[in-house]
């Protein structure tokens, strides 16, 4: 029997396989953004689905990929249920939102919803390439990619799976979420990952009474920290209590038709990552019945 008989050739030929269609499919994806943070509780997710959102609302064709395999909260933001449906190459078919937005997490694959992943790195590595090699994404301006806190399996098999990858750093305005952010930025320098920019959340606290706005955590740490590690700085966010409870309900913010300062905010940093990426786009302003885009 050769070396490259039986079940260790035939491993071979299935990660060739494999790779041939990762490489197929990330062909036909314009732009891949991952969204990333070295803290947990930044609002990394909601930045990643109102991003997404908000692309599909200019009219771009965007896949929201949930790589956060631990704690997949994109479903229950877009009022997502129900398992994936498969074509007869047995490709999974994303959830679809709307016309120009469709979503693929780990929780669609979970019969109960609940349940605890408990997985080591080599498995969450083979389930990230197959949310690319194996799901039917078509053609795609945008891939926005939604990742746990941190710099350890997930982030690393984007960047192993997707070396064209770019990423949008998000961090609050207080130090003790700077200090962490700016380890992911090193990262992101040492595996020689672009960083398309930074993005602050929770700049202020939004009074969905008045829109009057308050710097409960500080003003202003996420520029300076662009500017202290010579990235671009993509904008503030301020903090709405509405988006909670919008996200909650599983219908986002965006999908209401009044104007507020954190969707114009949406706006002008939706439009400044699209000038990063080469199509230099004006903010879109909210139309009545939930937006226009236009």
């Amino acid at each position: 029997m050769s070396s490259c008989e039986g079940s260790q050739c035939g491993h071979g030929q299935q990660q060739n396989e494999e790779d041939a269609r990762i490489q197929e499919q990330l062909g036909r994806i314009g732009h891949k953004l991952l969204v990333m943070s070295g803290k947990g509780g930044v609002g990394k997710s909601s930045v990643a689905a109102y991003l997404a959102l908000s692309l599909a609302k200019l009219g771009r064709r965007v896949g929201l990929l949930d790589v956060d395999l631990h704690g997949p909260s994109i479903p229950r933001m877009f009022g997502i249920e129900g398992v994936f449906g498969f074509t007869a190459e047995k490709r999974m078919i994303p959830h679809a939102y709307n016309e120009k937005l469709h979503i693929i997490s780990i929780e669609c694959l979970l019969e109960d919803r609940d349940a605890a992943v408990i997985w080591r790195g080599p498995i969450k590595h083979g389930v990230i390439k197959q949310f690319i090699s194996d799901v039917e994404w078509g053609d795609l301006d945008f891939l926005v990619i939604d990742s746990p806190p941190g710099t350890g399996d997930e982030p690393l098999s984007v960047i192993q799976t997707i070396p064209d990858a770019k990423a949008v750093v998000v961090t609050t305005p207080q130090e003790i979420a700077l200090a962490d952010v700016r380890k992911s930025i090193n990262f992101c320098k040492q595996v020689k990952m672009q960083i398309l920019g930074l993005v602050e959340n929770m700049s202020g606290f939004v009074c969905p009474h008045c829109n009057a706005e308050t710097p409960l955590l500080g003003k202003g740490g996420g520029a300076r920290t662009a500017k202290q590690m010579d990235i671009h700085f993509l904008g503030s966010l301020p903090f709405d209590p509405r988006m909670v409870e919008a996200s909650d309900r599983g219908r986002p913010l965006l999908e209401t038709p009044e104007d507020t300062p954190l969707l114009s905010a949406i706006g002008r940093f939706t439009a400044e990552v699209v000038d990063r990426c080469g199509k230099t786009v004006q903010p879109f302003k909210m139309c009545p019945g939930g937006g226009c885009g236009k």
